[in-house]
């Protein structure tokens, strides 16, 4: 998600402010970012600067710590991460209590929001970060690899050609693994 936010972000016009491990800093630079601060140096929470809109990818502070560098009307928008739905309906039942809010947000992407991610990818506005590239058949290594949470973008699960898959069939049989 962290990829794609800061690229479609950028492509909107937004200023924005990427907060990652330093192994991820310069990625984050060529992606667009206009800021970058490595967590792992700086707790970006505990700053000076405000922030209209926070995506929270990882759940890692409170949502008092996020109040802390919002901007009067600014938004919190939780993504889960390692916090789970829980830290995400907390923010939403937050919201209606204070003007800073924490907002609960479900994707429901319409035909015209892909006609435009599609120009974007397209004109190169936007394009795919992938992290590791694993064959169907370690599907199990690949969740695992993801479950470390550190991945650097998409890992992506290759399938073997039907032509592979299906050698020494023949027509109307049933093949099976």
């Amino acid at each position: 998600v962290g990829t794609f936010a800061v690229q479609i972000a950028k492509a909107l016009g937004a200023e924005v402010t990427g907060v990652c491990s330093t192994r991820h800093v310069e990625l984050v630079r060529t992606l667009g970012a206009d800021h970058v601060i490595d967590y792992t140096q700086e707790d970006f929470t505990q700053g000076d600067t405000r922030y209209d809109v926070i995506l929270d990818n990882v759940g890692n502070h409170s949502f008092a710590a996020y109040r802390r560098v919002l901007t009067p009307d600014g938004i919190v928008q939780p993504n889960t991460g390692h916090a789970g739905m829980g830290y995400v309906i907390r923010a939403a039942l937050r919201a209606p209590f204070m003007r800073q809010q924490g907002k609960l947000f479900v994707a429901t992407p319409t035909h015209d929001d892909l006609v435009v991610l599609a120009a974007w990818i397209e004109a190169g506005t936007i394009t795919p970060v992938m992290d590791k590239t694993y064959p169907f058949d370690e599907a199990r290594e690949a969740l695992a690899y993801l479950a470390q949470g550190h991945a650097r973008g998409k890992v992506v699960l290759t399938m073997a050609p039907a032509q592979e898959m299906f050698v020494g069939a023949r027509a109307g049989e049933v093949v099976t693994g």
